[in-house]
């Protein structure tokens, strides 16, 4: 049990930071403010270096991970593109940021709950992630 826990803890915050990644690269060319865009990019270099360290444990229980659910994946291209076709700033990039950190937060603390026999080191990765979300929605406030 603890294993399969595990494995699909692993594979939910693959997706996770695979739609966390796609979000920034989606909206970083809209970007006005340079501090806004700083942000982005660390955030995004941040997932990226937790998602190498997650696909290194997938690949020790042989697991190819995770991509993110193409329709999620497509309601969020088709409301982000719609939303920065009407007004095209930096608080509409905020107030989308905002709205896919705390979607994120909720659905990894939901598989926390959901996968309790996961092993400690998944649960901390899980836990890192929801901490850049966390971070990354309060961080961005200010452009609201």
């Amino acid at each position: 049990m603890i294993e399969q826990d595990t494995i699909k803890l692993l594979r939910e915050c693959d997706a996770g930071i695979k739609m966390g990644i796609a979000s920034i690269e989606e909206v970083l060319e809209d970007v006005k403010s340079s501090k806004l865009r700083r942000l982005l990019h660390t955030c995004k270099e941040e997932h990226e270096a937790l998602g190498k360290e997650m696909q290194t444990l997938l690949e020790e229980y042989g697991d190819g991970g995770k991509n993110p659910n193409p329709i999620a994946k497509g309601m969020s291209w088709i409301k982000t593109n719609v939303k920065l076709a009407v007004e095209e700033s930096d608080h509409t990039v905020a107030d989308l940021m905002t709205d896919g950190c705390n979607m994120g937060v909720k659905t990894l603390n939901r598989y926390l709950n959901q996968y309790e026999a996961a092993d400690e080191v998944s649960k901390d990765i899980a836990k890192r992630l929801i901490h850049l979300e966390e971070r990354l929605a309060v961080d961005i406030r200010a452009f609201l």
